[in-house]
């Protein structure tokens, strides 16, 4: 057989594809992992703000987390 399949692991930056969107995630409806509720905490703490109300997603855990990053001057 002498057809080849594209890799993207064997790409120059296989990581360039590594990030999405949180609204594309197949898993942001699901509740925050225990992970980001951590970072979350210790983000909030830093920034002087209060922990979001209301059981958030994965999804919106993430762009929480990306807001405060930004805030702090973190990429």
């Amino acid at each position: 057989m002498t057809d080849h399949f594209h890799n993207p692991k064997l790409d120059e930056h296989p990581a360039s594809n590594a990030e999405k969107d949180p609204a594309n995630w197949v898993s942001g409806d699901e509740p925050m992992t225990g992970a980001q509720a951590s970072y979350l905490a210790t983000l909030c703490e830093e920034a002087g703000m209060e922990l979001p109300n209301g059981d958030l997603t994965k999804a919106d855990a993430s762009r929480q987390i990306d807001e405060i990053k930004a805030k702090l001057g973190r990429d």
